[in-house]
């Protein structure tokens, strides 16, 4: 038991599971791997076998096969695919079999024997990889990592002399797929591509690379290459599909490997339900570890707290002075110096505790971390997993210790620890033949090279209807022969967000410096960075005084206002079409096309410390108009005893319960789905709620929910049935995210119609 502060806290903890200690399964190596490189690993790296799914992975790869390996975190797949991409890219080029010969009148540079780029979605991650090829690799291997903080002369070794370069799909999105012919040599040798993380890969994050990766495929082999795509992830459900689905090829080229054969030691995993708030115990236990010279990382779910976490730590450790000075945050938006100093003071030592947000979850090799903290459920299973990899790296136990934050998902799971512990990962969804994604990334790749009719084994059966349109509004234009150009001056790449649709985000600048702070989604701009909104960045507070969407920016101002602010959203959904329907107890559930129509009309000022609400001041913003898919059941007006006036608090309340226990289901953000709910619906004609997809064309979330039909409304029941509030709290029915000021809200009447959709009568405690 984990001791905080004065007392050991049993009475905290809610569920305690145990993983076993594992012994290692080893493994052969490969004969074709040369002796140079066998003994550089085992003299540079100190690894003299493999574990047997490395073996395995390895052998997969140098045969030629797309390979999607899913093992476990600090189970050694970074050997799995750099054993080929180090035979091939230092071997010589008789180590990776031949490759098909180059278009010589594309490339502008003599070609190179073997090249292999990788890919991961977090800069940092690319980086702990170049430090891992170095220690790994023979002297003198051409390895390098770039990406948008490199300095040009980095870029241009990389692109020129490097075997094997290190980067993000944001990087061959933006700069190496547009100047691909000062890449040509390069890509004419491109033999692997390796893809980290692949899970991350999801929703329209996962969609846009999927079509920057056919891109990829599509320009390599116009310079003769044919590259083998390796995938790691450390969990995942169905990978083989998930690889197939990314880099747009069948499922059976794909070869899953999944059976981990490395060892780990026992891991300790309790469920704490704080008596304080997570922040609070969060920084409280991680003080206390610290202290104990335990190292130790405390995950939170937002860059604001991985900042209050490390600040409140080290006032709880001002007495020791030497352990509070080895406490630091770690997130997005620090500089890249700053970023890279932390991650080697956790390798050797001299920092012992860092709050983190999920940056330090992605595969960075943080050796001998003795405990995890995780302040709240990141989300998903999958991530879960992930961030308790963390401990015990190295085959030693370690703790890992979950605050259960007070909402629908973390509380029901509290309650049903099986559901979390012994469920297979969510499975992760994308969906590359979006049109909103699709025709955008077309005009990229005819920018590159112009379409023709055989692109469609890259881009998909859609791919030649959207050519068309593209072509009939002028974005492109048809040579004699039938090919489609790009005909602008711009770059097309350059109104492509990978993270997001509807073009490049919007830039927030400080007035007072003019200094460019942050960027904002345009979707979620009118919401965020409206006129009145309050800013936060790296611990600093900003208001917001225009917002200019023709112009893609937002004017902030330094201020310390002593509130935060609320957008207040009106919301329509009008249903397109029903693709399926399923009965749902008394009342059905749909799967279809809607039209959202929201609009931010003001929003409320609360104050910094209660919460409490101050105002609420109008606005006057553009409505937008998205379509997307969604689900949404509906029931019969008379199937329910509640009055009129309790009516729309139900709904509105079952909304809330259905939204916030779809991550059980489906592998997403708060902010990859939406609710949406009505007393009498124009289009069902009666009591309505709507889960939709929250980017345009839809993202898989919807559809996944429909699928999970029955089950999620049996664990939105449960949480609501069992929830030990009288009128609805933040464990069941009350949503920080709420437009509507969560108002009203009825949960007995909410209990009431999620039984009759499972056609029963509740059961209230």
């Amino acid at each position: 038991m984990v001791k905080v502060g004065l007392q050991c806290r049993a009475d905290r903890v809610r569920y305690r599971h145990l993983v076993p200690a594992r012994a290692a399964r080893p493994g052969d190596w490969p004969d074709w791997v040369p002796t140079a490189v066998r003994e550089a690993i085992a003299r540079r790296g100190g690894i003299d076998g493999l574990w047997r799914h490395q073996a395995e992975a390895a052998d997969s790869l140098f045969l030629g096969r797309h390979t999607a390996l899913a093992t476990g975190t600090a189970s050694g797949k970074s050997l799995g695919y750099l054993l080929p991409v180090l035979t091939a890219t230092y071997g010589g080029p008789e180590a990776a079999g031949g490759l098909a010969a180059p278009d010589r009148d594309r490339l502008l540079r003599p070609r190179r024997p073997h090249t292999a780029l990788y890919l991961a979605p977090t800069k940092a991650l690319a980086h702990d990889q170049l430090r891992t090829g170095a220690e790994l690799g023979p002297a003198g291997w051409p390895i390098a990592a770039i990406d948008g903080d490199s300095e040009p002369q980095q870029r241009d070794w990389a692109r020129d002399f490097a075997s094997y370069v290190l980067t993000n799909p944001d990087l061959v999105h933006a700069s190496i797929l547009p100047g691909h012919e000062r890449w040509s040599s390069f890509l004419s040798s491109l033999r692997y591509v390796v893809i980290d993380e692949a899970h991350r890969y999801r929703g329209v994050f996962g969609s846009q690379v999927g079509c920057v990766l056919r891109r990829l495929r599509r320009v390599a082999e116009r310079y003769g290459a044919r590259p083998v795509f390796a995938l790691a992830s450390a969990t995942g459900s169905d990978i083989g599909r998930l690889a197939a689905e990314l880099v747009g090829v069948d499922a059976v080229e794909v070869a899953p490997v999944t059976d981990d054969g490395s060892p780990h030691g026992l891991v300790r995993m309790e469920l704490w339900q704080p008596e304080r708030s997570v922040e609070s115990e969060t920084a409280a236990l991680l003080a206390e570890l610290v202290a104990e010279g335990r190292q130790t990382i405390a995950f939170t779910p937002s860059r604001r707290m991985a900042e209050l976490v490390a600040l409140r730590a080290r006032e709880r450790l001002e007495d020791h002075p030497a352990a509070a000075g080895r406490i630091e945050p770690y997130r997005g938006g620090y500089l890249a110096s700053d970023r890279r100093a932390v991650e080697r003071a956790l390798l050797d030592r001299s920092i012992m505790g860092v709050a983190a947000t999920n940056a330090l979850e992605l595969g960075i090799d943080i050796a001998g971390m003795d405990a995890v903290i995780m302040a709240g459920l990141p989300g998903s299973r999958a991530a879960m997993w992930q961030q308790a990899g963390r401990a015990g790296r190295r085959g030693g136990d370690a703790d890992v210790i979950i605050m259960m934050r007070q909402n629908p998902l973390d509380q029901y799971l509290a309650d049903h620890p099986d559901e979390l512990f012994a469920a297979p990962p969510e499975p992760v969804v994308l969906d590359a033949q979006n049109p909103y994604i699709l025709a955008p990334q077309l005009t990229a790749a005819a920018q590159e090279f112009p379409l023709t009719a055989r692109d469609t084994a890259y881009f998909g059966p859609t791919a030649p209807a959207l050519i068309k349109g593209l072509c009939d509004h002028g974005v492109l234009r048809r040579r004699p022969d039938g090919a489609a150009y790009w005909t602008r001056a711009e770059r097309a790449v350059d109104g492509i967000d990978l993270r997001s649709i509807g073009g490049r985000p919007l830039e927030i600048v400080d007035e007072s410096t003019g200094r460019v702070l942050g960027h904002a989604d345009r979707a979620s701009a009118d919401a965020t960075v409206h006129p009145g909104a309050v800013y936060l960045h790296q611990g600093e507070t900003y208001l917001c005084q225009e917002l200019d969407l023709e112009e893609g920016e937002a004017i902030v101002r330094p201020a310390r206002p002593g509130y935060y602010t609320q957008a207040q959203v009106s919301q329509q959904v009008q249903i397109v079409d029903e693709r399926e329907t399923a009965r749902s107890g008394s009342g059905r559930l749909r799967l279809g096309r809607v039209d959202v129509i929201s609009r931010v009309i003001g929003f409320l000022r609360r104050d910094e410390a209660t919460g409490a609400v101050w105002d609420s001041t109008p606005l006057d913003l553009p409505e937008r108009r998205m379509r997307t898919a969604a689900c949404w059941w509906t029931m019969p007006v008379d199937d329910h005893d509640l009055s009129a006036a309790q009516l729309g608090g139900a709904v509105h309340a079952a909304e809330h319960a259905l939204v916030g226990l779809l991550p059980l289901f489906a592998r997403c953000d708060r902010g990859d789905v939406a609710g949406v709910s009505a007393v009498a619906h124009a289009d069902t004609g009666g009591p309505t709620v709507f889960l939709h997809d929250a980017h345009p064309g839809g993202s898989g979330f919807a559809r996944l929910a429909f699928l999970a039909g029955q089950e999620l409304v049996a664990a939105a029941a449960d949480r609501v049935d069992h929830c030990p509030c009288q009128a609805g709290c933040p464990a069941c029915v009350v949503s920080a995210q709420c437009g509507r000021g969560n108002t009203p809200l009825d949960k007995a009447g909410a209990a009431l119609l999620l039984g009759r959709l499972l056609d029963r009568t509740p059961e209230l405690t």
